[in-house]
């Protein structure tokens, strides 16, 4: 079965793509990845908050004796908080791309393009194939416009794209006002694929200390619809690579993001859950659904289900919400 795929421009043996995680946190793990099958691996992120970090202290050792680097260091985490900081991160991506035949894809993290530049360049110059920026922002400020918060996108894409040659991927939140428009206006600032999307983690309360405290909650095969959704949408509208991204379990979650249009599917709870062989079970399943329905290639099954494929397009718009609700209100009456 030809399981090949192209994402980025990058050729991949088949579309599963272990995305950023602690499983890419050391060499031996990253290998298991690649010997259980995986088409590429997305690094953990490299946080801004890390790169600031490490300019605060080589600021330091030239601002000895002042306090302003003891209070700049406070709105900062600890450095024991990351387990990599930014020269392992890269010597980790130089080991692992020496190490594996798969393309490795760097990753940051953070909201502002401040230090993510120079780094960009570094991450490629240790050998990464592509990056994917992660750009974590919610917009809690009431006086932040939605054009700000884009433009803040924009110009984050635009600034790390003129320091690198390789691929640029952007994982984007779905908390926009027009997910197609901005990924058109993210096409136009350079990025050359978008992830669909980003979760954001969401905190929870301690009602015996009436606190509030993180919560990290591993994603299910539920979580899929809201990616597959957009990702049937923009296939064929917006000319960049997508990669699927949240929820994806099974084999079956693979085989309806790819119809939906998605050129690699990223999955990272899955294999937290049952270990780097699971990318196996997923490639071999899928390449055994493949047979079993008659394709040939992954080709011939990529987008078949997208919004401008069916014969029903509307059914990812206004009219499908009026059907279930109707739908519910007579299964509800009939019970």
């Amino acid at each position: 079965m030809d399981l090949r795929t192209k994402y980025m421009g990058l050729e991949l043996k088949n579309p599963i793509v272990p995305s950023a995680s602690p499983l890419s946190q050391s060499v031996d793990s990253i290998k298991r990845l690649a010997d259980a099958g995986a088409s590429a691996v997305v690094m953990f992120s490299l946080f801004e908050e890390q790169l600031k970090m490490e300019e605060a202290l080589e600021s330091s050792l030239m601002a000895a004796g002042t306090e302003s680097f003891a209070e700049a260091l406070s709105y900062f985490p600890k450095s024991d908080d990351y387990h990599v900081g930014p020269e392992q991160y890269l010597e980790l991506v130089q080991k692992a791309s020496q190490a594996v035949d798969i393309p490795i894809i760097g990753s940051l993290n953070g909201v502002s393009h401040e230090g993510w530049v120079s780094y960009a360049r570094k991450i490629q110059d240790a050998g990464a194939k592509a990056l994917e920026l992660n750009i974590y922002h919610l917009a809690a400020d009431p006086t932040i416009s939605g054009s700000k918060v884009e433009k803040m996108y924009i110009e984050a894409v635009k600034a790390v794209k003129s320091a690198v040659t390789i691929p640029l991927a952007v994982k984007l939140s779905p908390f926009f006002s027009s997910i197609s428009n901005m990924s058109r206006k993210l096409k136009r600032a350079g990025a050359d694929a978008l992830v669909l999307f980003n979760r954001f983690y969401q905190p929870d309360f301690d009602l015996n200390d009436m606190t509030v405290i993180p919560s990290l909650q591993l994603s299910s095969s539920e979580d899929i619809r809201l990616p597959l959704r957009w990702i049937a949408m923009l296939h064929g509208r917006v000319r960049v690579s997508l990669a699927a991204t949240s929820g994806v379990q099974t084999v079956e979650d693979v085989v309806k993001f790819v119809a939906a249009g998605a050129d690699v599917v990223q999955t990272a709870s899955a294999l937290l859950k049952h270990g780097p062989a699971h990318v196996t079970a997923l490639v071999d399943g899928l390449a055994r659904w493949l047979e079993e329905h008659e394709y040939k290639s992954i080709r011939q099954l990529k987008g078949s289900m997208s919004q401008k494929s069916v014969e029903n397009p509307t059914a990812f718009e206004r009219a499908n919400y009026i059907k279930i609700i109707e739908k519910y209100k007579g299964e509800y009456q009939a019970v």
